[in-house]
């Protein structure tokens, strides 16, 4: 998770920077992590031993083939923390992840009041790149003529999404966020800010791409939707974890794909309700339209619980 990576020093809300008091120490933290998870030189100080693969002179203790892909599993989120950086403690590295979650649901706080006074419903849309969040987004909003709604994109660069809403006729923030994989409770604070909502809104958050950080930052919003297209590989759910847990609907689109990629979305279902068995689940094709009628009443029943 996103406890220590910082995601840069600032962000961007339509042409305004937003700084992050403790982005420093938390980006050098999580430069460190990447060196550990990513650079080859390694020092297997774990199972009693150390080599270094830079030596022509390579002695062992202990006897063993390193034949490709030798067996070895390096488990860095085994701790109590759930992750591993050189020079600070599990107990060091929760207190730093502490810190930051609390200063940011606190804000989250604040955009929830917010959203309340107004009877909006807001929703936290994540997924990986390129699992038709946009175009889902886009249909959803031509099936919701009349109905006051506001989109919040979060990209690390460019505006094309907020383009390709704000081509449907919809109000939309862009939110750049540079180096950083998810969008935090104060970037959408701004965005809200911006936006102005009108009273009984829906409000779409289309969070930066990524099935890892967004699942532990609360923005103030009603729910999580997940979606996953059937492209992406029955063993997502169980292999991103947290972000399935955390999610209220998760929605599994691209649906008219499946025949064609030998996706079995009855396997996908079962993969979500083994890590989260309360899950809400929806089939539909953003791009043809199945199933899409019966996310709208989705939406329509949250906001009724608003007004």
């Amino acid at each position: 998770m996103c406890g220590i990576c910082g995601c840069g020093s600032t962000v961007t809300v339509d042409g305004r920077e937003i700084s992050h008091d403790e982005a420093h120490r938390l980006r050098l933290a999580h430069e460190h992590a990447q060196d550990q998870r990513h650079g080859h030189g390694h020092s297997h100080a774990a199972n009693g031993h150390a080599h270094d693969h830079g030596s022509g002179d390579h002695h062992h203790h202990h006897h063993h083939d390193h034949a490709p892909g030798h067996g070895h599993h390096h488990d860095y989120g085994a701790g109590a923390a759930g992750l591993s950086v050189p020079g600070l403690t599990q107990q060091r590295l929760i207190e730093v992840e502490t810190s930051l979650l609390a200063r940011n649901d606190g804000l989250a706080a604040g955009n929830r009041r917010v959203l309340s006074a107004l009877r909006a419903f807001a929703v936290n849309l994540v997924s990986s790149p390129g699992s038709g969040k946009t175009t889902l987004l886009c249909r959803t909003i031509s099936m919701l003529e009349g109905q006051p709604l506001a989109v919040i994109e979060g990209d690390q660069q460019t505006e094309n999404d907020a383009d390709r809403i704000r081509a449907t006729g919809a109000r939309a923030v862009q939110v750049n966020t540079g180096k950083g994989c998810h969008l935090d409770a104060q970037m959408v604070g701004g965005a809200m800010d911006a936006l102005r909502l009108e009273p009984a809104s829906l409000l779409f958050i289309e969070n930066v791409g990524n099935l890892v950080c967004p699942a532990a930052f609360d923005l103030g919003e009603d729910a999580k939707v997940a979606i996953l297209s059937v492209t992406e590989g029955e063993d997502k759910p169980l292999k991103y974890p947290d972000m399935f847990t955390a999610a209220r609907l998760a929605i599994l689109n691209k649906i008219d794909l499946a025949p064609h990629c030998d996706a079995d979305p009855e396997v996908y279902e079962a993969n979500l309700r083994r890590v989260n068995p309360g899950i809400d689940i929806l089939r539909l094709s953003a791009r043809t339209g199945e199933g899409m009628q019966a996310w709208i009443d989705w939406l329509r029943a949250g906001l009724a619980t608003k007004a």
